[in-house]
């Protein structure tokens, strides 16, 4: 009987990662793809045991038991393989979703998987026909690995294929449609060995600028001095969202800075969505803030929204006094591209996964 720790390949291979760049690296001999907006994960099948790896390592099988039966299902029953998982709503990636799974409750991720199944979107693979380690082999050799075993794969309908080119000009079409679906674009040397725990890879991701209202600050932890903005967007109906933040303040500017909040301090703040408790990623993250009036206008620089909301923590760039806050709107998050301009853009059709 097959068993996992037979596999070539070992159940705690690091994934190869990628390094940050700002631009598409020039000269040949380079494969593009799309980075889509999901949990990075390395799939393991000997017979009937299927184990999910989150890039940390740890287990994702237990969040995800719609995948793991997925998989199970399939008339291949022993792989290696690298990829994004992925959770359509509403015709469109739903990175929150993805982290709605991360629950402690069994019946709740149970429910989820039934309401929203996610999806596996493959992008190389580490474990060929024959159940030798691809790990040494060039990008070429996995790639053409992959797609033979995703024809041997039948037609699965929540796994399917990433594409890729070698075409810079098609891979800045992809980076120029991130929002609404990609997180960017990856490149990868075609020559190149899978290289566990490296940064062997280039992720280039489209910065786009937003003008945000002040809304609220945090103080730093165990001082009197700003910490961190909290940063609005107007609704439709005219109430004022919480958005996000910005904490890149120098230290020559945080006392001025924080004189400057305190007059406007006891306003009326976020009118719309406000700030929670303490953040998701960082416990130690104090939940208590000052609201503010809402008359501080900032151009902040970010990578990626999710939800109505800026992903990471944004760049602050420079106060704008010319901009009237009620000019602050979501509408500057939402001039993306839409599911099907990305789906003609790269190739795919809507059945095949992502925006199922």
């Amino acid at each position: 009987m097959s068993s996992l720790a037979d596999l070539a390949v070992p159940l705690d291979l690091a994934p190869m990662e990628a390094k940050l760049t700002a631009d598409l690296p020039a000269g040949e001999g380079w494969r593009f793809e799309p980075k889509w907006d999901g949990f990075r994960c390395l799939a393991f099948r000997a017979g009937d045991q299927v184990e999910l790896k989150a890039k940390s390592g740890k287990p994702l099988g237990r969040f995800f038991p719609d995948v793991v039966e997925m998989l199970r299902s399939l008339p291949v029953d022993r792989f290696v393989v690298d990829g994004e998982l992925t959770i359509a709503v509403g015709g469109e990636l739903s990175f929150d979703a993805l982290q709605m799974r991360l629950h402690p409750a069994e019946s709740r991720v149970r429910k989820l998987a039934a309401e929203t199944p996610a999806s596996l979107v493959l992008f190389d693979c580490l474990l060929d026909a024959r159940g030798k380690s691809l790990v040494d082999a060039p990008l070429t050799r996995r790639r053409t690995e992959l797609e033979a075993l995703f024809k041997r794969f039948g037609a699965p309908e929540r796994v399917s294929l990433s594409p890729g080119t070698d075409d810079p000009a098609q891979a800045r079409r992809w980076l120029a449609a991130v929002g609404a679906a990609l997180d960017g674009v990856v490149a990868k040397r075609l020559d190149d060995p899978y290289q566990p725990g490296e940064r062997a890879m280039l992720k280039i991701k489209r910065m786009r600028t937003a003008d945000c209202v002040v809304g609220g600050f945090r103080y730093e932890h165990d001082s009197r001095l700003v910490g961190s903005l909290l940063l609005g967007l107007y609704d439709a109906e005219g109430k004022l969202d919480h958005v996000g933040f910005t904490s890149t303040i120098t230290d020559a500017e945080r006392a001025a800075l924080t004189k400057r909040l305190e007059k406007l301090a006891g306003g009326a703040g976020f009118t719309g969505d406000a700030p929670g408790g303490p953040s998701r990623w960082s416990s130690g993250r104090s939940s208590e803030w000052t609201p503010l009036e809402p008359e501080l206008v900032v151009e902040v620089r970010y990578d990626h929204v999710t939800g109505d909301r800026f992903r990471h923590g944004t760049k602050l760039i420079r106060f704008r006094p010319d901009k009237a806050p009620r000019q602050c709107t979501l509408a500057q998050l939402r001039a993306e591209a839409a599911p099907e301009q990305i789906v003609a853009m790269t190739g795919w059709r809507a059945a095949d996964g992502p925006f199922a």
